[in-house]
């Protein structure tokens, strides 16, 4: 399953009072691996930028004033996102700003139904704790030193590691073909693999016994009387030893 996982930068909170997307970042996934497929672009928003939300992302007017517009971007956004869910964390606010951005410049809105929250799978995973994508990322572990402001392609690189957390870990997606070449290797030289559970072992092999230690154990076991397995031969052939 082909999905995409994105982060916006703005130049504040709400699209309806004026402030604009200024950066997106999105990630390819196919069953939850990344395939080295990324999409992102800066925006010139076409307005100052406040001095808090450059406090947050570094964006200043200067570095934005010769970026595209989004209109100039957004066919080419649409197409990497084709019909992929679009996963994001607090996701409502990333949502609405793609979709201001899209009414604006005549293009579709993208269905809600494709969106795919990791704060509200957060809140179902830990009721109660701090959720923001900073403190998930320490609870999972997820190292995020490099990250000095944020920035909306390096966040979805954070929130993709944490997404997989969220839904079962790096065991999804592993590499089944490479399993299959391996364990096709290994059937050539040891004979064939059996499997119970999800853990694959070998059947045992069956060595070659000298002649002579194959006798003094038959000697040996003919001297031991009441043999619980002489037990269970009388229980089916009704014989004893």
């Amino acid at each position: 399953m082909r999905e995409i996982v994105f982060d916006t930068e703005t130049t504040g909170f709400d699209p309806v009072k004026g402030d604009r997307m200024v950066e997106i970042g999105c990630i390819e996934l196919v069953n939850r691996v990344e395939t080295g497929r990324t999409f992102q672009s800066y925006f010139n928003p076409m307005r100052a930028m406040p001095k808090a939300a450059e406090d947050v992302h570094g964006l200043s007017d200067v570095f934005l004033s010769d970026k595209p517009l989004f209109a100039d971007m957004a066919d080419d956004l649409l197409e990497f996102l084709g019909d992929a869910p679009l996963v994001a964390h607090n996701a409502n606010f990333d949502f609405g700003f793609l979709n201001y951005e899209l009414a604006a410049c005549g293009k579709a809105p993208v269905a809600m139904e494709r969106m795919v929250d990791t704060l509200a799978i957060a809140k179902v995973r830990h009721p109660g704790a701090k959720l923001t994508l900073d403190a998930l990322c320490t609870r999972y572990g997820i190292d995020r030193s490099h990250r000095v402001k944020h920035g909306a392609l390096l966040d979805a690189e954070l929130l993709t590691q944490l997404y997989i957390e969220l839904t079962g870990g790096r065991q999804i997606g592993l590499g089944l073909a490479a399993v299959e070449e391996d364990r096709d290797s290994a059937q050539a030289q040891n004979g064939p693999l059996l499997r119970t559970g999800s853990k694959p072992y070998r059947a045992p092999r069956h060595f070659a016994v000298p002649e002579d230690e194959a006798q003094r154990h038959e000697e040996f076991i003919a001297k031991i009387d009441n043999a619980l397995w002489n037990a269970g031969r009388s229980a089916l052939f009704g014989t004893r030893r």
